[in-house]
């Protein structure tokens, strides 16, 4: 698979599996102040979208089984509370915290993360796989729009419950952060992110004091820890249970952020904020608001922000606003992550990736994505209106993510780490029963706003898919009229052209061909350079790859040099950055006597191309917009000559 732009394809994607150096220290040669930094640091990054959805999971669950209508009895929030319960000990807990995380390919994370993991599994790139993968990574940014809309519409609301003078400013107030938070993301989170940890600290121990309070007036809330309860209920309130368990997997929308940042903190500290803080001010919240609406059964209209005082509902909505901006912040970032992870796994073409850090390599800004996201989000606060609504819309997409993970663990559980069939099966069915069992419910949604998010990873499948096929199909119609690069050379080296001193690099996807851009050269300046290199620049199935393995040479001729460059689905490509590592094999690498040459493919449609006009269409839009080749490798752009051809697809 090559990640072909509007220049020729320059990239190859590999399916190695050599390991590279990890940017994340192991946690047995962790110091203790290093990894309680990372801890606490964790808190702030990985928790803040699963840790604001208090703000509305345990209402919008209850309001599921009748309670808009005035309703609300002992039997449905004993039910939901312990279907929250369970959820949060199986789907987060035992799957993500316990299973997952050990999953890691080379310190990194999330759902291509995985992908690339099983591949190494299996040895090869399956079409089913790849489909799993690139299903998880469109559904991940169905949810990505939802998360920063509903967490801070939600968060806005607040100031309804202390006077309904407020209302009509609600909207106009969520959209004025949302702009302001798209905004700064050019700027980087280096300097915001110091802020994170403290902030959502504060926001899980309010929770959990807040919570406690009410458990000590009610503390027989506690006895619906017993899952008899839960079971109960779905099983006596047929579709209304159904509907009502869609409703509760808001509370586990996040958990897949645990598995996204695990290479920035590594699995020890990830886990150890779960356990003595996320979950216990979580579980401590739900089961708090719980006694309050049994207490007070008119409080389900936001039991979150009634567990306090009048005095303190205005700095609460103040820290929920903070929290929920953290918690948009984390799955924006994810967002550029898994489009750069994408397009080095060939599955996106080539978009502008900036670094925001020096010393943090996996903080990029992304300007297309984020003003992309800046406008569906928009888009989704304006059609929805209310965070009931948004509600509504947001769990499928999450769902669908979610099981996804959970088949692609399967596989790396049962290939990868070698356990006999039938205990991976024991351990995965249980946990797939569970995802299966979210999917149907969240399916009831579809009708209520589902089907938007859902839509919008349709239509990004509809695009990975189209790259894929499309640049699969121009490199075979490449191939067939590509000259073969050993016989070229013999017959330059008995019939040499006229020779100009310094180095010609020309990139090429397959080096057992002559670049198009090298063959224009002789036609046209009937010229060779003194040395001459193809250059081929591999994605490896793998995060990083280490400077050992970063690059291959081999020697021709007395002119020409193969070299292979190697990059890790995480890393954006610096080949002159690269290229200066040839030295130390003895090539004298001079940047300001080194010309890199690239040809750019101007792309027209073909009605025998193999591909609906319609997609041809698809494709060569894309081809069009991404990136600049010279650009996305970090080449000089002065040590650039582009040669331009016209190719059909």
């Amino acid at each position: 698979m090559q990640n072909s732009a509007p220049s020729e394809s320059l990239v190859a994607n590999g399916n190695g599996n050599e390991s590279g150096n990890g940017h994340r220290p192991t946690d047995a040669a962790m110091s203790s102040r290093a990894f309680w930094a990372l801890t606490f640091g964790s808190i702030g990054v990985v928790y803040g979208d699963i840790g604001t959805s208090p703000l509305y999971g345990l209402r919008e669950a209850v309001l599921a089984t009748g309670g808009s209508h005035g309703v609300v009895t002992q039997a449905a929030v004993f039910g939901v509370l312990s279907l929250i319960f369970w959820s949060l000990v199986i789907v987060v807990t035992l799957k993500y915290v316990l299973i997952l995380l050990r999953a890691d390919n080379n310190g990194e994370g999330g759902t291509l993360a995985l992908t690339a993991l099983a591949f190494t599994a299996l040895g090869k790139r399956t079409p089913l796989v790849l489909g799993l993968g690139i299903i998880g990574a469109a559904m991940f940014y169905g949810s990505t729009l939802i998360t920063p809309a509903l967490s801070v519409l939600s968060a806005v609301e607040g100031l309804n419950v202390a006077t309904d003078a407020f209302e009509p400013y609600v909207l106009p107030i969520t959209v004025t952060i949302l702009i302001a938070l798209f905004s700064v993301q050019s700027h980087g989170t280096a300097r915001v992110s110091a802020l994170f940890a403290p902030i959502t600290t504060a926001w899980f121990l309010v929770l959990a004091v807040a919570g406690a309070v009410e458990i000590v007036e009610y503390p027989r809330i506690l006895e619906a820890l017993n899952p008899f309860y839960g079971i109960k209920f779905l099983l006596t309130h047929g579709m209304v249970g159904l509907i009502t368990l869609g409703a509760v997997f808001l509370v586990v929308t996040g958990s897949e952020a645990l598995y996204n940042d695990l290479g920035h903190f590594g699995r020890k500290p990830i886990q150890t904020a779960w356990f003595i803080l996320v979950l216990p001010a979580l579980l401590l919240n739900y089961f708090g608001q719980g006694a309050l609406v049994l207490a007070h059964p008119e409080t389900i209209s936001n039991p979150f922000y009634l567990l306090f005082p009048d005095w303190a509902l205005y700095p609460m909505v103040a820290l929920a606003t903070m929290a929920t901006a953290i918690a948009s912040q984390a799955v924006i970032t994810g967002a550029y992550s898994i489009t750069r992870q994408a397009m080095q796994l060939g599955l996106l073409p080539r978009m502008e990736v900036r670094h925001t850090s020096e010393s943090q390599a996996g903080q990029i800004y992304m300007p297309r994505v984020n003003w992309g996201l800046l406008t569906g989000v928009l888009l989704l606060v304006f059609m929805f209106r209310s965070s009931t609504e948004l509600a509504s819309a947001y769990v499928l997409a999450v769902a669908a993510t979610e099981w996804v993970a959970g088949i692609l663990g399967f596989i790396v559980i049962w290939k990868l780490w070698r356990w006999k069939l039938y205990w991976a099966i024991a351990l995965a069915a249980p946990l797939t029963f569970v995802d299966t069992a979210f999917v149907m419910a969240s399916m009831l949604k579809l009708v209520d706003g589902a089907w938007l998010p859902v839509l919008v990873g349709l239509m990004l499948i509809l695009v990975m898919l189209t790259w894929m096929r499309g640049t699969r199909l121009l490199a075979q119609k490449t191939r067939r009229i590509e000259v073969p690069f050993e016989p070229l050379i013999e017959s330059l080296e008995t019939k040499p052209p006229h020779l100009v001193p310094g180095t010609a690099v020309f990139l090429s996807a397959d080096p057992d061909f002559a670049p198009t851009a090298l063959l224009h050269n002789l036609k046209h300046n009937k010229v060779l350079h003194e040395h001459n290199v193809i250059l081929t620049i591999k994605n490896e199935d793998i995060p990083r790859v280490s400077p050992a393995n970063r690059l291959q040479m081999e020697t021709i001729s007395d002119r020409f040099s193969r070299m292979t460059l190697n990059f890790g689905f995480v890393e954006r490509p610096n080949v002159p950055k690269a290229l200066a590592l040839a030295r130390k094999q003895g090539w004298q690498f001079d940047i300001m006597s080194t010309s890199f040459f690239l040809s750019r493919r101007s792309v027209r449609p073909d009605l025998r191309s193999g591909m609906p006009q319609w997609q041809d269409r698809l494709y060569i839009y894309l081809a069009h917009n991404a990136d600049d080749a010279s650009n996305y490798f970090q080449l000089p752009t002065d040590r650039v000559v582009e040669i331009g051809t016209h190719v059909t697809i």
